[in-house]
């Protein structure tokens, strides 16, 4: 998923190109030597290799066009209520931040068209690749692995945002029976995740994988995720799910605590963002960026014609954090420390000139000093820090909520729960304070503080049905929460997101629409 094994996809299909065109005696007589089929690609391992590399690439989507000012990543932002705008051109977004989005949102349609592009990319490698003969049992196991990933990865996505969804597992033509399918209920789609992932864990995968591939850890921290979210709403397994949460966390930190050079947390938060530490150590899953191919595409975190990089004044702010949430952190609390945590308040002018102050607090979190500048260092230009899908400190907090709703709080939730705030030099009530409920809410807070601006909180908001209240510090229930870059209260029909119009018009299979939309 580097830089190098996308070129080698453009090389591969390029010698397939060099290689069907050679030899011919008339391009009358012969098929078009670019017009590849799936039955005449998939013949070599190097036709697997670049396959999955396309299921990969195709991940990417969520750094895609959101229109003026707007990134498609921004559909799990907005509605948070945890950060808000800068500008006001785009009205998709605007609606998104106003919880008044509907089914032609632009996200809302991108995000569709995202998953299930992976999704299909990833059928055609595991209906297409087994076949392929001779090869390395060992390297087929991985890439049928990687696809059984990739798919469940996009269907967990799909069933929290929309709940019933269309399950399709095999390549589709238009003469394909299933080609305009149905939804099929939620705990379908899940059962499916789950299976897709056990497999995935089975295909002997290294721990972790510099390269930007699945990992084992990432399989694991994935399925701890899964069972997490099956645990609460909106399928309510409970307990059970929770210990299997647990469980699969605790594998991840065993892992952890056995070899900390290979997984742990980072020692600072400027390591969460320094593009030399890509795939290594607390960061378990990223999409994969690089400037040559596709450069970081969280930039609408820049604050709006500030001169904050290289470039001098520009950005769009169209993703920043409300005053109230920047607020809510604890006193001393290193993540709220301007340029040294999470947040900044000042910067360097041009990235590496004099120091002016901003005005307000902006995203540290997803802030490229090598490309961008640091103080007396210029930039590089070259935006190539990766976007963090799943990080260890994700899997310590899991492992946390998880057994504490299992069974109560033990030392080593305690103590799990402990290295986030060690880590913020926060001091920690001691063990014996806690009790399953106050646990809860101080794991929630966490997570809240910890998680914040990687897509992960609106998740938290739909499965606890609770929202962090920065006022109280407490959490309110999700029906009836007013974000706090709103004044319009969350409903519940914001639990589901809408489909997209244009997709239930090409397929009247899909219908009937979300509730409330």
């Amino acid at each position: 998923m580097k830089f190098n094994i996308s070129i080698s996809v453009a090389k591969i299909f390029l010698s397939v190109g060099i290689l069907l065109g050679s030899g011919c005696s008339s391009f009358l007589d012969e098929a078009a030597p670019s017009n590849l089929t799936p039955e005449s690609f998939y013949t070599i391992p190097d036709h697997a290799e670049a396959a999955i590399a396309s299921v990969y690439a195709d991940t990417r989507f969520i750094g895609g066009d959101g229109g003026i000012f707007s990134s498609t990543w921004q559909l799990l932002e907005a509605p948070t209520g945890t950060s808000t705008t800068e500008t006001a051109q785009n009205s998709d977004l605007n609606n998104l931040y106003s919880l008044t989005y509907d089914g032609n949102t632009q996200h809302v349609i991108n995000w569709w068209n995202g998953l299930y592009r992976v999704i299909a990319q990833a059928n055609l490698v595991l209906e297409k690749v087994p076949a392929i003969t001779p090869m390395n049992e060992a390297q087929k196991k991985r890439i049928l692995g990687e696809a059984r990933f990739l798919r469940a990865w996009a269907y967990f996505y799909a069933v929290r945002l929309w709940g019933d969804v269309p399950i399709i597992t095999k390549p589709q033509t238009v003469t394909s029976e299933d080609f305009s399918p149905a939804r099929s209920p939620q705990e379908a789609v899940y059962k499916l995740i789950v299976e897709d992932l056990l497999a995935a864990e089975a295909a002997g995968f290294a721990w972790m994988d510099v390269s930007g591939r699945v990992s084992q850890a990432a399989v694991k921290s994935q399925l701890s995720r899964v069972y997490l979210t099956m645990a609460g709403q909106p399928l309510n397994k409970g307990a059970a799910h929770y210990k299997l949460a647990a469980d699969k966390a605790y594998e991840v930190i065993t892992y952890a605590n056995a070899n900390p050079g290979t997984i742990n947390l980072f020692p600072t938060y400027a390591d969460v963002h320094n593009e030399s530490l890509k795939n290594r150590t607390e960061h378990i899953f990223m999409l994969q960026y690089n400037v040559l191919v596709a450069g970081n595409p969280m930039g609408n975190m820049l604050p709006n014609f500030k001169p904050v990089t290289f470039s001098g004044p520009g950005g769009t702010g169209s993703t920043i954090p409300t005053p109230a949430f920047y607020n809510s952190y604890e006193a001393g609390d290193l993540r709220a420390k301007n340029q040294v945590g999470y947040f900044y308040t000042s910067y360097f002018t041009n990235g590496s000139g004099a120091p002016f102050e901003l005005g307000a607090p902006y995203i540290f979190k997803h802030f490229n000093t090598t490309a961008f500048g640091a103080s007396g260092a210029p930039g590089t230009r070259n935006n190539n820090l990766n976007v963090p899908l799943i990080r260890y400190a994700e899997v310590l907090l899991i492992y946390a909520e998880a057994q504490n709703e299992a069974g109560g709080p033990n030392m080593a939730a305690y103590d799990a729960f402990k290295r986030i705030r060690d880590r913020a030099q926060l001091s920690t009530p001691a063990f014996g304070t806690y009790n399953q409920s106050t646990f809860r809410e101080a794991v929630w807070r966490e997570r809240w503080h910890e998680l914040c601006y990687e897509g992960i909180t609106w998740f938290d908001m739909v499965r606890l049905r609770k929202v962090y209240n920065e006022s109280t510090n407490g959490f309110d229930n999700f029906v009836g929460h007013i974000n706090k870059s709103t004044t319009q209260p969350l409903q519940t029909k914001h639990l589901l997101f809408p489909l997209g119009i244009q997709e239930m018009n090409n397929n009247p299979n899909l219908k009937p629409q979300n509730p409330g939309y």
